[in-house]
């Protein structure tokens, strides 16, 4: 057993790859983690790693003395070293794949600053290893090449962020994270008071009531990486707690909302990747997203377009179309260019991906190359009404027509997930290439089934658009809101909206949405009080910042760019959080645990 040495009288002069041909000839002192060793008999090569990348250390008993070359021995992967010795220029060739490959460092001393038992799963880039084992073991699992790069890119966006908004007038504020709870939206995470029992704080879902009490303080521009918190069921890429670039403007419309956002997303990617976006971002209205895309978040790399043909196929005797038209739904369909020759399974598996979507079946019409056409209902349709649908949707020879018939939504819901679907085995999304779109023009409200009634889509504090605020009581579904969203690659990366600034509005939106005004009052009543005192025009906008680091980091999901993730039952592997506690805090906080839920632990 060797003991672990003490670095008492060493100092790092570099990190692995700070050194390079330029400093051949001089002395250094390097530490870091011990990669791999490979003994050569008389001679041995190790592979240093660091935080910046790998370095090639050489140990010639001449060079380091007996017991130097006898602790270098010893050495195996994750020990900790301290090395000083001479840099070099490679004796063996230059190594391409390495960033030092033109050099190593000849050791003259090594002390072990600390010993590693095998790690469970190699420290190595693009790990083969199970997710659900490299969350346990994270500790190691962020010593892999790529995850330390992610985390390095996510330190520069924040770092960047706060620099941009800052020269742009913008001043950083907290705001607190015990706040009030406001059921609007996902589930709050409660904390209870021991000061005030049977009382509880929440933790914020967003800052977005404080950001409004600060415009109406006069601080004019804030912003914040604010800490987000939300209990709600989690999808494959939902975080309980997550990191917003939050930040709101008064005295603003849309356009100057948008104009700053676009500079700050251009100064992002042309530092951090060297990619130039092409300013301005395109807009689109949200109507022209759902019916062009399917969706309010479209990935704009590839067309495969949906098409509106209830016209060309309202006379046919097809009962699937028929019958959707006479219901007033709609039938819309969508080219997968070449794809004609696709095979009957693989077709029968789109039909059941699409059932996932809620929709009843799939028609489809393939062209042969010799222009006929295999079809799922081609008996129900005259030929000219059949040359009609091809027409209408560019078919050519080669390429395959799938249609969906239902109510929009169910329409929009299965065809924007399926040309997504299509593009994935055709291998059209490519990671570098990066397509942003501002979504504009939101529907105010949306209708809730569940709940009967309508429901903001964005928050009850959100503008609708002027002209068509006379619709809020004939037609709430009509009525759009100052609302929009940046969207790159399929991936809303944040949204914001014009906020109400007049107490009428504010009124209004609140008995639209189902609450009296003793309601909106307990809730909401320090908001309303503020608004009575001179409240400017303002507006804003929040960024998942994890998902800006996904995005630009080109990864899988964002448990790869945030240090310590939850996974999807928002436990923690590595913590074991969260966890039963001392019967004594819940006794000085007047909790009783429920015999239920004792038992489901």
């Amino acid at each position: 057993m060797i003991m672990a040495e003490s670095m008492l009288g060493l100092k790092r002069s570099h990190r692995c790859t700070e050194l390079g041909t330029a400093n051949i000839g001089e002395q250094v002192t390097v530490m870091g983690w011990v990669q791999k060793s490979r003994n050569k008999g008389g001679i041995i090569f190790v592979d240093l790693r660091d935080r910046s990348g790998i370095l090639q250390i050489i140990f010639e008993e001449n060079n380091c003395g007996e017991e130097s070359f006898a602790k270098a021995e010893k050495l195996r992967s994750e020990f900790v070293i301290a090395v000083t010795g001479k840099v070099e220029a490679r004796s063996g060739g230059v190594n391409e794949n390495l960033a030092t490959g033109g050099i190593e460092v000849r050791a003259e001393s090594l002390r072990i600053l600390s010993e590693s038992e095998t790690p469970p799963f190699p420290i190595e880039e693009n790990s083969k290893t199970k997710e659900e084992l490299r969350l346990k073991y994270r500790f190691l699992d962020l010593r892999r090449p790529d995850i330390q790069r992610n985390l390095i890119l996510r330190s520069k966006i924040a770092i960047l962020t706060r620099q941009f908004l800052a020269e742009e007038g913008f001043l950083e504020i907290e705001t607190p994270t015990l706040i009030k709870s406001t059921p609007e939206g996902a589930r709050d995470y409660l904390v209870p008071s021991r000061v005030h029992p049977g009382s509880f704080y929440a933790l914020p879902q967003s800052p977005q009531l404080f950001k409004q009490l600060l415009m109406c303080s006069g601080y004019d521009r804030y912003f914040q990486l604010a800490r987000c918190y939300r209990d709600e069921d989690l999808r494959a890429d939902r975080q309980p707690e997550f990191t917003q670039i939050d930040l709101e403007m008064s005295f603003v419309d849309v356009d100057d909302v948008i104009d700053v956002n676009e500079r700050l997303l251009y100064k992002l990617f042309k530092e951090l990747l060297n990619v130039e976006i092409p300013q301005p971002i395109p807009r689109m209205t949200w109507q022209e997203a759902m019916d062009r895309y399917g969706s309010d978040k479209p990935d704009i790399r590839f067309g495969m377009e949906l098409k509106d043909v209830s016209e060309v196929v309202k006379d046919c005797e097809f009962v699937v179309f028929k019958g959707a038209l006479e219901n007033g739904g709609t039938v819309r369909g969508i080219n997968a260019e070449g794809q004609g020759g696709m095979p009957r399974k693989k077709i029968d598996a789109l039909v059941s991906f699409a059932k996932d979507y809620g929709a009843k079946g799939l028609a489809y019409v393939a062209i042969q190359e010799d222009g006929t056409l295999k079809s799922s209902f081609a008996k129900f349709m005259t030929e000219e009404q059949m040359a009609a649908l091809v027409a209408a949707m560019d078919g050519k020879p080669g390429d395959l027509l799938l249609f969906a018939a239902d109510k929009k939504q169910v329409v929009w819901a299965v065809l924007g997930a399926l040309r997504l679907e299509l593009a994935r085995q055709l291998d059209l999304l490519k990671k570098d290439d990066f397509k942003f779109l501002w979504v504009t023009e939101f529907p105010l409200l949306e209708y809730s089934e569940e709940q009967g009634r309508f429901v903001a889509m964005h928050h009850p504090f959100t503008m609708p658009m002027d002209e068509d605020w006379h619709l809020i009581d004939s037609d709430p579904g009509a009525v759009r809101a100052k609302a929009y969203d940046i969207v790159l690659n399929g991936t809303e990366l944040g949204g914001g909206s014009v906020r109400i600034h007049q107490s009428d509005i504010q009124s209004k939106m609140f008995e639209v949405l189902g609450f009296t005004p003793e309601k909106a009052q307990e809730q909401f009543g320090f908001l309303l009080e503020a608004f009575k005192y001179g409240v400017p025009p303002h507006a804003g906008l929040a960024y998942g910042l994890d998902r800006v680091a996904m995005l630009m980091g080109g990864c899988d999901s964002i448990r790869e760019v945030i240090a310590f993730p939850k996974v999807k039952d928002a436990s923690c592997l590595m913590t074991e959080a969260p966890t039963p506690v001392d019967p004594k805090q819940l006794e000085e906080l007047g909790i009783e645990i429920s015999p239920e839920a004792a038992d489901a632990e």
